[in-house]
């Protein structure tokens, strides 16, 4: 529909300070980045243990449970902790739970058998292809030891594999496979987690190209991949087999079915293939065959990251629109020696709570404060240009942060806590229309939506539900209109909850949390990490994040401040954003 409430209802006041309830966790502060929740950054790998002679046998089932994180022939390090008998049985590849904080407990012993129950904390599945699913909760189960030719083996146990977590991050290795998103312009990962040594990661990361996305991910995604074949075994791009991706000498894939495509849907299988491998560190270059013949007569000795450029997932649009803030209510632009209002309509108002820069720093959303009182909507949000003037487009009793799509001309927001909108402006007439976006499956969470930011890609939404986070895919659907689809939960360790969030990268998103110590934590988008940043300078509570893949800047109780990704960790911290000092004021990036 097209809105038709009018700007002469909105009367010119302040905007209030929000208020935040700030909660406590004990987690550990450093200058350097801290793990915390489900999965810890940066394990040890160790060297996985056999059965020792005279192993006490509690201390054997916990090297059984290290043991089970190398998948090498079917869990054959495992194995050797099992009587033959039941080293026959065991269906390894029934299910992968990863766990932390284990106990063994005996439960019955007699000379020659002993029961065993183990409990953990349950928090995560490693499903098909690699995929990684976030769990929270209790695990338990039982093993059964014999006394085999004077040592303890394990003879009864269920199916498939437990690992520790610590163990699981020294065996397996994060990797992400790009897929297109459905403007063909984009690559959005997939993160998996791979056991494989360097020199099988290609054939192991084309495989699983192969196989194509997440089914979560797979209505929003393209895969040009699909349907394609390995004419012959991957290879160094002299032919060499050994060492592939490993040193110099590059990769070649001869990719059977792949003559047919035209030249652009060859450009993005290349785009594909390549930033895969390149962002899994297999080193180029990278020498694509079409049924045996170059895929594209142009790189005949092969494509390097720098031929693709326009699809590195690393790209960020609205670099050159630079930093903005929302201070006392009026959008200013913060340059290298001043702070300043901004042209028009927003940069002289000084009632807005919220707002919001396209990808081209074009069109300005902002949540503002209507001055009404009760009943009626105290919140609209206003759609504007840029330097130019605005318009209301919707009004409500509370509305989120305003985020907008890759598009630059459709913005997002939920009103009333539920009601997921898009406000698309047309660019040949400038009127904007409103639609709802279906979004049942977030409301079955049961929860009030208090943030909601897009991915740069478009393809996902990252959600604040009840001071939970979310990842939700963002599926167009024939019609032309949009659906919010299977949300998962990414941050099932954050302890305190989530007061704002934005997307660092295309599978991270910084998250701020009601908490003293450690307020700022980076989230995995498929939940498999929490990292905390460093928290010296900061005095919570935190209010607001936004980010690129480089800085992230937030809001604290005093000003604004930043941090840079690429410093060390010995000088990692936040540095003050000149000219916020004092202000109400939160940092604006586009997006």
């Amino acid at each position: 529909m097209t809105a038709g409430i009018r700007w002469r209802t909105l009367l010119v006041l302040l905007a209030v300070v929000a208020t935040v309830v700030s909660g406590c966790a004990s987690l550990p502060t450093s200058s350097a980045p801290q793990a915390i929740g489900t999965v810890a950054r940066g394990p040890v790998a160790e060297e996985l243990p056999e059965p020792a002679p005279g192993r006490e046998p509690s201390l054997l089932v916990r090297d059984f449970v290290k043991a089970s994180t190398d998948p090498t022939d079917r869990h054959a390090g495992a194995r050797q902790f099992l009587t033959p008998e039941a080293a026959d049985r065991w269906n390894d590849g029934a299910i992968a739970i990863v766990v932390d904080k284990i106990d063994v407990l005996e439960e019955s012993r007699t000379d020659d058998s002993i029961e065993y129950t183990i409990r953990a904390n349950r928090v995560g599945q490693l499903d098909t292809g690699g995929q990684y699913r976030a769990e929270q909760g209790s695990f338990e189960t039982r093993l059964t030891l014999v006394l085999r030719d004077g040592q303890w083996r394990i003879d009864e146990l269920p199916s498939g594999v437990v690992m520790d977590r610590t163990q699981f991050l020294g065996a397996y290795q994060r990797r992400s496979l790009y897929f297109v998103d459905p403007t063909g312009t984009t690559l959005v990962p997939d993160q998996r987690w791979i056991a494989t040594s360097q020199d099988r990661m290609a054939d192991t990361l084309i495989t699983l190209l192969q196989a194509g996305p997440r089914l979560s991910l797979e209505p929003a995604v393209r895969n040009v991949v699909n349907g394609l074949t390995t004419a012959q075994a991957i290879t160094k791009a002299d032919g060499r087999p050994t060492g592939v991706g490993v040193g110099p000498g590059g990769v070649r894939v001869d990719l059977r079915g792949a003559s047919p495509l035209d030249s652009a849907t060859r450009t993005l299988l290349a785009a594909q293939i390549v930033w895969t491998l390149a962002r899994a560190e297999v080193s180029g270059p990278y020498v694509l065959l079409a049924d045996g013949a170059p895929l594209d007569p142009e790189f005949p000795d092969g494509w390097t990251t720098a031929d693709l450029a326009e699809f590195d997932p690393s790209a960020v649009a609205g670099t050159d629109v630079g930093l903005h803030a929302l201070r006392n209510g009026s959008l200013v632009r913060v340059g290298a020696n001043a702070v300043t209002p901004v042209p028009g309509f927003f940069g002289t108002v000084n009632t807005m709570r919220s707002i919001a820069l396209s990808t081209d720093g074009t069109l300005v959303a902002a949540v503002s404060d209507t001055g009404r009182a009760a009943p009626q909507p105290p919140d609209a949000l206003l759609i504007g240009s840029y330097g130019g003037s605005a318009f209301p487009v919707a009004e409500g009793g509370t509305i989120t942060r305003p985020t907008w799509g890759p598009d630059r001309d459709a913005v997002w927001a939920v009103i009333d806590g539920s009601a997921v909108r898009r406000a698309v402006r047309d660019p040949a007439t400038g009127q904007v229309s409103l639609t709802d976006v279906e979004s049942s499956e977030i409301a079955e969470l049961g929860g009030q939506i208090t943030e909601l930011r897009l991915s740069r890609d478009g393809v996902r939404a990252a959600l604040i539900v009840d001071g939970a986070v979310y990842v939700a895919v963002v599926v167009r659907r024939a019609d032309g209109s949009y659906s919010l689809r299977e949300p998962e939960a990414v941050a099932a360790g954050l302890a305190s909850a989530a007061l704002s969030l934005d997307w660092s990268t295309g599978d991270t998103v910084v998250v701020a949390r009601a908490a003293t110590d450690i307020p700022i934590v980076q989230v995995a988008v498929d939940g498999s990490r929490l990292d905390g940043l460093p928290s010296r300078n900061l005095t919570a509570p935190v209010v607001s994040v936004d980010a690129t893949p480089s800085t992230t800047y937030v809001a604290d109780s005093r000003a604004v401040f930043e941090i840079d990704d690429s410093d060390p960790a010995s000088d990692r911290y936040w540095r003050e954003v000149p000219g916020l000092t004092g202000a109400k004021a939160v940092p604006v990036l586009p997006g």
